[in-house]
């Protein structure tokens, strides 16, 4: 069943890398089609071709299907390159990058199954989007309070607060305060180009 598109906040496209070459090149490597990609990822064929063509700039949550459906990462789908070997991540080395409202700063190696960021989530940012996908997650508040729903519990986390979760169930991410809330996130890239991922807005009718 096909799920309505997540809607991008106006911001999504500030400070964000070109990534239009990189998800073309991407999904030709990945021998998908632009209709059989898009559906894999949960978005229309159209709205993929506009990511692949510059008109539109995705958010993270869409990043994040897109790695995971291209059997990729987040690093190599903005372009950025790093050694296999370099294990340790500098602080003064970690560049922030805006998605969909949200701050993240790449706090794991690149080349890993596991993906680590460091991020900032502003309130009222893509507070709506229920995400559902193969894979687990696992977060650490370090500053602020957060909002984490699954399923049809919702968790409020504060500081040295953590949650560890199996991704196909339904969650939402939130920012409680007014000043945002700052967290450690880590997440398993399935390596496989027909890893389903389905990002879609809230159900008619449910409260966030």
């Amino acid at each position: 069943m096909s799920t309505p598109e997540p809607v991008e906040p106006p911001d999504a496209a500030e400070a964000l890398p070109a990534v239009a070459p990189q998800l073309r090149e991407l999904r030709r490597r990945a021998r998908l089609t632009l209709e059989a990609a898009a559906r894999t990822a949960g978005l229309s064929p159209a709205h993929l071709s506009r990511l692949e063509t510059g008109q539109r700039q995705p958010s993270l949550p869409m990043l994040l299907a897109l790695a995971r459906v291209y059997g990729t990462t987040v690093s190599e789908l903005l372009g950025e390159t790093v050694a296999d070997h370099d294990s340790v991540i500098r602080a003064a080395d970690m560049e922030p990058t805006r998605a969909g409202g949200w701050t993240y700063w790449q706090a794991g190696a690149r080349s890993r199954s596991m993906q680590a960021l460091r991020v900032h989530v502003p309130h009222g940012a893509q507070g709506d989007i229920v995400r559902v996908h193969p894979g687990e997650e696992w977060l650490h508040v370090l500053k602020g309070r957060l909002k984490l729903r699954l399923g049809d519990t919702t968790h409020l986390l504060a500081p040295g607060d953590g949650a560890h979760f199996d991704s196909l169930t339904p969650h939402r991410i939130a920012a409680a305060d007014q000043d945002g809330a700052d967290l450690l996130f880590v997440h398993t890239l399935l390596q496989s180009p027909a890893t389903a991922v389905c990002l879609g807005g809230p159900t008619p009718g449910e409260p966030a």
